[in-house]
């Protein structure tokens, strides 16, 4: 078995601050015998105005919150997603949200750059995520461990909603084996959150026949915003194992091979599909 840690925080416009809670909550992971943790969307900075990620934004390989990844997985010897930070492109005033996946030498092992940007507007809250972000293009899955490996199939927040994605983690050409978990570091708003985070996570989990983990921002942020939280592990069956509600805090559960063979010895859904999906890009 993987013992799996989905952390939740309420992230401020202070990156230092973000940092040191970020580090505590890992200890505590780590102490609670996990091998493997996420930090959830933005775990660096909820700032005060879109506009922050551009000044906080690293180059690809360098910068103090990369460094902050490494040192971690490090320390803990955990292997490590981390969250998602803002990361420099091409492109003048966009940024990527990018989430990292790092190894317990402090390696990076892959990274994914969100696909799909959020964007919403009901009247009375509005987001639109392409102002400052630059939408990445391809799905990322990657290999973890030795024996037994675990194959991990990044994602980011708003991703949740396009299952087409997390076909493409595991079906492309590229992908040996199907993903046996999935991670969706988010920061749900509290008014999506509250009518789809849950059943959109299990969903995934449920036609995927993988393990999906799911550490999110869940609060009231300086800035106003809330975010849902209820940072979740989920099974291949659809059953949730652990959840944090709202607040700072850890959602710990175990990775069960045995358990997701079964589960699609018994309903061999994967085998029955019948659509190709498209390519995806392996690590």
């Amino acid at each position: 078995m993987t013992r799996i840690a989905a952390i939740q925080m309420v992230s401020t416009p202070d990156v230092q601050r973000n940092l040191a809670d970020a580090a505590e909550l890992l200890a505590r992971a780590a102490g609670e015998g996990a091998t493997l943790a996420g930090l959830p969307e933005y775990f660096c900075l909820i700032g005060r105005r879109d506009e922050d990620k551009l000044t906080h934004a690293e180059p690809p390989g360098h910068g103090p919150i990369q460094d902050f990844l490494r040192e971690q997985a490090q320390l803990h010897g955990l292997w490590l997603i981390g969250g998602t930070i803002p990361v420099a492109s091409s492109e003048s005033g966009r940024v990527y949200n990018r989430s990292l996946l790092l190894g317990p030498q402090g390696q990076v092992v892959a990274h994914y750059d969100k696909v799909h940007l959020f964007r919403f507007n009901n009247g009375r809250e509005a987001y639109d995520e392409a102002r400052v972000l630059k939408e990445g293009a391809q799905a990322v899955a990657a290999t973890m461990g030795s024996e037994p490996t675990l194959r991990l199939g990044l994602s980011v927040c708003y991703d949740l909603r396009f299952p087409e994605l997390f076909r493409a983690m595991s079906f492309g050409p590229s992908s040996p084996t199907p993903c046996d978990l999935v991670a969706v570091p988010s920061a749900f708003t509290h008014t999506t959150g509250q009518a789809h985070w849950e059943v959109l996570l299990r969903a995934r989990a449920i036609e995927n026949q993988c393990y999906v983990m799911a550490p999110a921002q869940g609060g009231l942020h300086e800035n106003g915003r809330r975010t849902w939280g209820h940072s979740l592990v989920v099974d291949p069956w659809g059953e949730v194992l652990a959840c944090v509600d709202e607040g700072p805090g850890v959602a710990v559960a175990d990775v069960d091979l045995q358990r997701l063979a079964d589960v699609r010895q018994q309903l061999p859904a994967l085998q029955h599909r019948r659509l190709a999906a498209p390519p995806a890009q392996a690590c």
